[in-house]
């Protein structure tokens, strides 16, 4: 799977990917169990090989907001705190067990320095983080919660009833209640 996901984007050598796949290590996770934790330093980076995961902050007020829901085949980071070198604001949490592919920072600085293919993939990854972010922020101020319900039914139908209903209607925006109501207005 991740063989074909550096593959997808047509920089890397066989040999580069090769030596992606040499520096990482295989994790899993619990469901429950944490990536990192607020506060803490990030220096690694996850690729999804099953399972999902959520990023949340809890404000003041102290309710989890999830934010970010990510699924296999996906980079996962607390990205901020991993470019800046300062603790995170986040935590990364496992929705169900999951089994991640962890490359650490300071081996993803050092296939940058060996090559421009690397510097235009993470330039890819940053812009694709990006456009994610915009169209996330757009869809919620522009769009009703029951079509960005539907967006996410459309695009992760098989792994949407893994998510717990609390953590999908923080995600959505909207309290469980009506994302139950929602859900019986929809037939998938």
């Amino acid at each position: 799977m991740i063989t074909a996901f550096l593959r997808n984007f047509n920089v890397l050598t066989d040999t580069e990917i090769n030596d992606f796949l040499s520096m990482g290590t295989i994790r899993q996770l619990q469901k429950g169990d944490f990536f990192i934790s607020e506060g803490k330093f990030c220096k690694e980076v996850a690729f999804i090989r099953s399972g999902i995961l959520r990023s949340f902050f809890s404000p003041e007020s102290g309710e989890e907001i999830t934010y970010c829901i990510t699924f296999p085949g996906s980079l996962m980071t607390a990205y901020s705190a991993f470019i800046t070198s300062l603790p995170t604001l986040e935590n990364i949490q496992a929705i169900s067990a999951c089994e991640l592919l962890v490359i650490q920072k300071n081996d993803i600085d050092k296939l940058t320095k060996s090559s421009m293919n690397w510097v235009k993939f993470f330039k890819i990854i940053a812009e694709q983080q990006y456009i994610e972010l915009e169209k996330r922020l757009f869809l919620f101020q522009k769009e009703k919660a029951k079509k960005r319900y539907m967006d996410l039914l459309e695009n992760q139908p098989a792994y949407v009833r893994q998510i717990p209903l609390q953590y999908l209607a923080s995600y959505l925006g909207i309290t469980p209640r009506h994302l139950s109501r929602l859900r019986k207005e929809i037939i998938f």
